[in-house]
């Protein structure tokens, strides 16, 4: 009875000791579509919290209705939860994604997914220069290789593609600081406006894109969510700084993304055509987000000009959000949370179309029947 008893615990004990090294696993673990986050601040989770950046979130009231910190900040660029968090909870996933520079993102916790996003980081590796530090997104695509190789070692090589091709949903927002912090920044990018035509620069942008996202697919990705840029000329900062009215946006920005982004959807058919066994969805992020700032009252917003958490200028739109800002008492009844970022009340009406939406703004199919692909 003795020597029974000892080979059940010596069992245990070596069971206990498999599952540290992520070989024993739930179906709890696999069984939930894993997310992959690549982006700028929209989606940053909290990477830049470990970086040397001028670029950081971590300071109050950002993260103030964030319930899973108790209202405290995590590097999150808004009130609460990003779009890629509230996306996660729709597809069932037990946990967010865990910054990739945060010590904690080891072991089992990387297969509910990894977030890779960096407040300042764009496509192009010289965007956000003026921050100092930032992840561009050939930086990110190099963590997930990392992450990559650590998958292979907990599930072993034919489970670990499996589970990234068929349970893994990649997600890229990124873009927006490729104009603001990069073409269109005053003074420092006049130089770049001189030598490259905008036409041009869209091309620069679209190419290093391609490449990042054909790395990916090299790495086993096959399910990917790609969202196009903002209006970035209606955000509370460039309405303050062009001293524009409460239904004004300034021009050149609106139409620089527009281009871009009419090149971006062609972008994606070409990759669904050349890259076999991949789905890429497009995001219409311009239209929606456009949706909510024609029509903010129509969604319970009482403004879609002036930030809730900011100063300077008639929408608060100049210095970023912090402990010294204004901050509104009815945050779910503002668009922006600060001069550049939606609320999370504009995150969740954004995320619930990328999971149920219609084609108008998310195509060739929705979040949900893609991770059912």
């Amino acid at each position: 009875m003795e020597i029974k008893l000892y080979y059940i615990l010596a069992l245990v004990v070596l069971v206990i000791d498999l599952s540290s090294y992520g070989i024993c696993q739930t179906d709890e673990d696999l069984g939930k579509a894993a997310s992959f986050i690549f982006g700028d601040s929209l989606v940053d989770a909290g990477n830049n919290n470990y970086l040397q950046t001028l670029s950081k979130a971590n300071i109050p009231p950002n993260g103030i209705d964030f319930k899973a910190s108790g209202g405290n900040p995590t590097g999150r660029f808004t009130n609460g939860r990003t779009i890629g968090d509230i996306v996660g909870e729709g597809l069932g996933q037990p946990h967010y994604a865990m910054p990739f520079l945060d010590p904690n993102t080891t072991g089992r916790t990387i297969l509910y997914g990894v977030n890779y996003a960096s407040g300042a980081g764009g496509i192009m590796n010289a965007t956000g220069r003026i921050f100092v530090n930032r992840l561009s997104l050939e930086i990110q695509v190099d963590y997930f290789n990392i992450t990559r190789k650590q998958i292979d070692k907990l599930l072993g090589p034919s489970k670990a593609k499996e589970y990234l091709t068929r349970k893994s949903i990649f997600s890229i927002t990124i873009g927006s600081n490729d104009f603001l912090n990069n073409y269109l920044l005053p003074v420092v990018s006049a130089g770049t406006r001189i030598s490259q035509s905008p036409d041009t620069f869209i091309d620069d942008v679209l190419n290093h894109l391609r490449g990042q996202l054909t790395r990916l697919y090299q790495l086993d990705a096959r399910k990917f969510i790609i969202g196009n840029v903002g209006p970035l000329g209606c955000i509370p900062y460039q309405k303050t700084i062009n001293q524009l009215s409460e239904n004004e946006c300034v021009q050149l920005p609106n139409k620089l993304v527009l281009q871009y982004n009419a090149r971006l959807k062609d972008l994606v058919q070409e990759l669904n055509e050349n890259l076999p066994g991949a789905t890429f969805v497009h995001a219409n992020v311009y239209e929606l987000v456009m949706e909510l700032i024609t029509n903010y009252a129509k969604y319970g917003f009482k403004t879609a000009s002036k930030a809730c958490c900011g100063n300077g200028g008639q929408f608060a739109g100049i210095i970023p959000c912090g402990p010294t800002s204004s901050l509104c008492s009815d945050r779910n009844k503002h668009v922006f949370w600060d001069p550049y970022h939606p609320s999370e009340a504009a995150n969740l009406i954004i995320a619930k179309q990328l999971l149920n939406g219609d084609p108008k703004y998310v195509t060739p199919i929705n979040l949900r029947q893609l991770v059912d692909l």
